[in-house]
């Protein structure tokens, strides 16, 4: 199994990963919720959207007409999913393994997020053969808009709720 063979489907799988954990982490984050909470609720979404992710790669690729085994595009969507998609949650486990002195976990969050929606989107002009700079600004202006959306929502609901 080659990387490129699969390119799409890392593409297609570290996209919705990093973008739906991150806003699972602004959602609560906008809503003031302890970092453990972030975690849990982060590794729900992380394992449950991935797998969800994967079986749609899964089926779709058993009507195409291409050569390329469906259950090694689940598996590519699914992998470039977890492990791209864990990145905005590395901040709040590598705070609670090992622990941080006082920081911004949220804007450190961001910020590796961030990148990873860069480095997608570079990876997104190679599979659409567009340019480089124009998809990654492109990638990066989604993801923001998501984060903020989710961000918004959890600081209004909280208000709300509590």
């Amino acid at each position: 199994m080659k990387f490129n063979d699969y390119l799409g489907e890392f593409v297609y799988g570290a996209l919705d990963g990093s973008v739906t954990t991150f806003a699972v982490v602004a959602g609560a984050a906008g809503a003031g919720l302890s970092p453990a909470v972030v975690i849990i609720l982060g590794f729900a979404n992380l394992f449950a959207d991935g797998f969800s992710m994967s079986v749609g790669s899964y089926l779709s690729a058993k009507h195409d007409n291409d050569p390329r085994p469906p259950f090694r595009r689940g598996l590519a969507t699914f992998c470039s999913f977890v492990v791209i998609g864990f990145i905005p949650l590395l901040i709040y486990v590598w705070d609670f393994a090992f622990g941080l002195p006082d920081t911004n976990r949220f804007l450190i969050s961001s910020i590796l997020t961030f990148l990873a929606f860069a480095i997608i989107g570079y990876f997104r002009a190679r599979v659409a053969h567009t340019g480089k700079s124009k998809a990654m600004v492109e990638t990066l202006a989604l993801g923001v808009i998501a984060a903020a959306m989710a961000y918004l929502v959890g600081d209004f609901l909280e208000k709300i709720i509590r």
